[in-house]
Order: structure tokens, then C-alpha cells, then sequence
């Protein structure tokens, strides 16, 4: 799903405007990374939660010529899933 697509499905479920939907689901994004810069957690109940892990400064390869390449530390982004999404995913799963 495109972002125009998100936007048109949202504002449709909504019954607003797809600029109100845009601003929106922009702050909801905004929210989400300014929380989680700092080192905290944005959790939707039902949905999920998301968190950043810290990466470890590692060596790596260059896969065209083989040499040793230095990675730096580094801040990713991680989504966890909560339970009533799983058994949303994958119904059959669900005793």
C-alpha cells in the first residue's frame, strides 16, 4: 500500500478530509520517532510497540572486492507486535 492509498483508506474510514488525514497520521509519525529518539516507547494496545535497539560498531565486508569494511554504531527502529495482532495475522493459530 502506497501512502496516497493509506491516506484515501483512512480519511474514507474516517469520514474526514485526506489533508486532515495526512496531518494526522504526520503527527501520529512525528510522535512515534521524537518519543522513541529520546529512548522511549510508543505502545498502541492491540497493535504493538515501537522502540529503538542500539547496534554495536562491527566489521563487515564489501561484498564487490572482499575487503574489511568498519560499520559504526548505530540506532534502529523496532516494531513488537502485540498479541491481538498476531491472532489478527494468523487466525488458524489461535486456541
Amino acid at each position: 500500500m502506497t501512502k496516497a492509498e493509506l491516506l484515501d483508506a483512512v480519511a474514507k474510514s474516517a469520514a474526514v478530509s485526506k489533508a486532515d488525514a495526512e496531518r494526522t497520521i504526520g503527527a501520529f509519525f512525528e510522535h512515534v520517532t521524537k518519543t522513541t529518539k529520546k529512548g522511549g516507547r510508543v505502545a498502541w494496545p492491540g497493535f504493538g510497540t515501537f522502540s529503538t535497539t542500539k547496534r554495536k560498531a562491527r566489521k563487515g565486508r564489501n561484498p564487490q572486492t572482499g575487503a574489511p569494511v568498519k560499520i559504526s554504531a548505530s540506532t534502529a527502529m523496532k516494531f513488537t507486535s502485540a498479541a491481538g495482532l498476531k491472532t489478527a495475522l494468523n487466525p488458524r493459530r489461535a486456541k
